[in-house]
């Protein structure tokens, strides 16, 4: 064996301290200190999008950086700073996800690589941490949840509000209320508020402008990677990283940006994480075929009667967060049950959720909110923007993930790709 190889240099050390008199071997996480984890046995991955939001997967638990891509030098730039000399970066996410020495790959892009870059880390062997929303169409949803089962991945979306932390405005986290509407005291079915009013903000300032004038691209960045599989439209800064969730070809605005983590908790909580609804009716101005507008109203519907309302105009201004047939729970765990917080305390908990992301990779157990759940979720997101882009009542059959009698809908689940990116 090479005498300059680790494990030789490890013998050679631990012959010398036992060898000197009145030595003691001290372990290595006592030489680190408390919570020191040594390289060798943490979890490696690689960042795609390195932007603002990319930047903030960093310090995640659990894993240290050795990769990182984005097609802007400057962010590639800035990111490397945060980290140390030594990481590895890349142009091309295709040669990111074949790195052996990578366990997961964070995907932080915009939405309309999120489907195309997940397949293809399933595909490579690794696990993901993919950004909300999970994919921008509900045919690339399906392909990324099927791809992740068929390789045997871990996958977590990257929201976590049916598992941690105060809910945004509501005033408490998911728990409390899971338990009280699994214990059947508000009846059923059940009706979700989602508005200003709950305290939940719909973010309409990600609307997109119309007729953008082409512009020079900057020399620091690849447009043509930027955009990808995405339909090609002449540069402009409005059109890129932070602006880009005002229009179509690349998100669904507010919807697309608050969406998932809005209504993923609502749909563990109904106990929905398998199906969708099978109507969805709008009230929207009519939408520019590019730029991403406002809406007023979002109904959907699910076939035992439950229903989920996007109040955009906060209309209702006495909405209850959720009402049943037998009481109301409002924001600030406000109720009109009786005594509600006394029979909380006799509830049992919920099912345990794998919450690290990092114990989901070492035990194989599938994460809080996976590439099932957080399909289904996404697909929440996404038949809202097709009626909101349609400007019409939708009818959907959860099963064969198809509209029914609509064929512009239809066009819609699974929509072509600039080539030659293909999913």
């Amino acid at each position: 064996m090479n005498s300059k190889s680790p494990t030789s240099r490890r013998r050679f050390l631990k012959s010398a301290f036992v060898a000197g008199a009145g030595l003691t071997i001290v372990p290595r996480h006592v030489l680190g200190g408390n919570g020191f984890v040594p390289p060798s046995d943490q979890l490696t991955k690689a960042i795609i999008g390195v932007g603002g939001m990319g930047r903030g997967h960093i310090p995640y638990e659990g894993t240290r950086v050795v990769a990182i891509c984005d097609v802007d030098r400057l962010h590639l730039e800035k990111a490397k700073s945060m980290i140390n000399n030594e990481v590895k970066t890349f142009h091309d996410f295709r040669d990111v996800v074949q790195l052996p020495e990578v366990d997961i790959v964070h995907i932080a892009t915009p939405p309309h690589w999120h489907g195309l870059m997940s397949v293809e880390a399933a595909k490579a062997g690794k696990d993901i941490w993919c950004e909300k929303p999970m994919t921008r169409t509900i045919g690339e949803g399906k392909k990324v949840m099927e791809a992740v089962n068929a390789h045997g991945r871990m996958f977590r979306l990257n929201t976590w509000f049916r598992f941690k932390d105060n809910f945004y405005g509501l005033g408490t986290d998911v728990k409390p209320l899971k338990k009280v509407i699994d214990s059947g005291i508000l009846g059923w079915p059940l009706k979700f508020t989602v508005s200003g009013i709950t305290g939940y903000n719909w973010k309409f300032y990600w609307s997109g402008e119309h007729n953008l004038k082409p512009m020079p691209v900057p020399e620091n960045l690849d447009y043509d990677m930027w955009l990808g599989p995405a339909p090609y439209k002449p540069y402009n800064p409005e059109r890129v990283h932070s602006k880009f969730r005002g229009y179509w070809d690349y998100d669904g605005g507010g919807l697309g940006d608050m969406g998932q983590h809005y209504l993923d908790p609502v749909q563990y909580m109904l106990g929905k994480d398998d199906t969708a609804p099978v109507k969805i009716e709008v009230d929207a101005p009519q939408q520019h075929y590019d730029a991403v507008g406002s809406w007023r109203r979002i109904e959907y519907t699910y076939a035992d009667g439950c229903q989920i309302i996007l109040d955009g105009e906060n209309r209702d201004k006495d909405a209850a967060y959720i009402e049943g047939p037998n009481g109301k729970i409002f924001r600030g765990f406000r109720s009109d049950i009786p005594n509600l917080q006394e029979f909380l305390k006799t509830l049992p908990d919920p099912e345990p959720q794998v919450s690290l992301f990092s114990e989901s990779v070492k035990t194989r157990k599938k994460f809080a909110l996976n590439e099932t759940n957080g399909f289904w979720s996404s697909t929440l997101v996404n038949l809202g923007i097709i009626a909101v882009r349609l400007g019409r009542t939708l009818n959907f059959d959860p099963e064969k993930l198809q509209f029914i009698d609509d064929e512009g809908a239809n066009r819609m689940i699974n929509q072509p790709m600039r080539a030659p990116w293909t999913i």
